[in-house]
């Protein structure tokens, strides 16, 4: 079949190195993609969110398969667009409008959670109409504490605040100073979970599902998860802690639950469930859902799964994804984020990238901030530039081989974390 995927990132040319390897898979084209994607398929000049030129695009080059892999055109309801549109003529991977409000709202999300019983932080909501009983909810919560934009804001919205005083400046931000305009008109505020996050992806057609992967990210720019949040410096997989006694914890109280509950409330879900958990002393809590695959978690995932990911598209859609046999390599991977300089704030594009073609075996380089300068010529052209997924026996080992690689490549300002899985180092991978 023909297979349209959505994106531009380091998530979608994991997508498509994974997808181009079926033998379910014609031709695939990717739009806009970037100079990886350009590797393994057909990059189109399509704007993600117009819909109608995505349509015609579809039916001129009799696309089979639509793959969705930001979250803004599943929340402005590409899904519904397409399914009105072509009906059962396209599979399109991704939730409904109405389904992907999980990601698209955290207010929304959380009350989910409270009618199906899901285990979650405690919290409360608030608008500019009730601001001051936001305030006097801040200064008696415990610290530290989250704050949440409700809304869609390109993974800047939440704020950790150890003191009332930062925490009443930020809700001022969000709400009075429209810091992320009409996605903090609503804040929602949490307890903070204590413990480690780890990353579950699901993929579900809404009454049956698989789990396809999991991995622990890092999400700090510095050294022993210091600094200012990011996107994304690095992740591994598997994490030794999501043993079989605490993944059967996490779909008994969580996934399933949560899939229950999309059927429950009549939500069209036709695609990947990225549960964002914390493990809090061994019990799983859900921190966020997010509507796609994450990124960079989805170049460690998808490297270790072993089942044709084209397939499980195909099972999803006819109603056999329950009887499908997930394999995974039985390897350790680790995927490690070489950054622009400045990152996360302000840094220069356009930087030459150098010693691509200088890899190793045991790893893949995907481009996240790349684009093609002139037919010979990759520069920057993002924050996370760069991510290298390596394999090898355990953790530490795969790690290593992906830093040697990077150490390979470079460019103006780069940087990368030196101690992805620093908190596994030595410990052997649970088979």
């Amino acid at each position: 079949m023909n297979i349209l995927l959505l994106g531009s990132g380091g998530r979608e040319h994991a997508l498509a190195w994974k997808m181009q390897q079926s033998h379910h898979c014609d031709n695939l084209f990717v739009a806009p993609g970037n100079p990886g994607t350009a590797t393994c398929a057909i990059n189109v000049l399509l704007n993600i969110n117009d819909f109608e030129n995505i349509k015609d695009f579809i039916v001129a080059n009799n696309v089979k398969l639509l793959v969705v892999g930001p979250e803004e055109p599943l929340v402005n309801g590409i899904y519904d667009y397409m399914n009105e549109a072509l009906g059962n003529q396209l599979i399109v991977v991704g939730p409904s409008a109405n389904a992907a409000q999980l990601e698209g709202s955290k207010a929304f999300s959380k009350q989910f959670m409270q009618r199906h019983n899901i285990p979650t932080a405690a919290y409360a909501e608030f608008t500019k109409d009730n601001f001051e009983d936001g305030k006097k909810y801040i200064a008696q919560h415990t610290l530290p504490i989250v704050l949440k934009a409700d809304g869609l804001a390109a993974g800047k919205g939440v704020v950790i605040c150890e003191t009332q005083e930062h925490a009443l400046q930020v809700f001022d931000d969000m709400i009075v100073q429209k810091q992320f305009g009409e996605a903090s008109n609503k804040v929602v505020i949490e307890e903070f979970l204590k413990g480690i996050e780890v990353s579950v992806f699901v993929l579900t057609n809404g009454k049956d599902f698989q789990v396809i992967g999991h991995a622990k990210d890092y999400k700090r720019i510095g050294i022993g998860d210091t600094g200012l949040n990011t996107g994304g410096m690095g992740c591994v997989t598997p994490v030794p802690f999501m043993n079989d006694a605490f993944m059967q914890q996490v779909e008994e109280s969580i996934i399933q639950p949560t899939i229950q509950g999309l059927a429950k409330e009549n939500l069209v879900y036709n695609g990947f469930v990225f549960f964002g958990l914390m493990n809090c002393n061994g019990t799983p809590y859900v921190i966020e859902y997010n509507c796609r695959m994450g990124d960079p978690e989805t170049e460690v995932v998808l490297p270790r799964l072993e089942t044709d990911l084209v397939s499980l598209f195909a099972a999803m859609d006819n109603g056999t994804l329950a009887d499908t046999n997930i394999e995974y390599n039985e390897g350790s991977f680790a995927t490690v984020v070489a950054v622009s300089g400045g990152y996360p704030g302000e840094y220069e594009k356009n930087k030459v990238i150098v010693g691509l073609d200088a890899t190793s075996n045991h790893s893949i380089v995907f481009h996240a901030g790349t684009k093609e300068q002139d037919d010979t010529t990759i520069v920057t052209n993002g924050g996370r530039v760069l991510t290298v997924t390596s394999s090898a026996e355990t953790i530490t080992q795969a790690v290593n081989i992906s830093k040697n690689t990077l150490a390979q490549i470079s460019f103006e300002g780069m940087y990368f974390r030196n101690d992805i899985g620093f908190e596994f180092a030595g410990e052997e991978k649970r088979r």
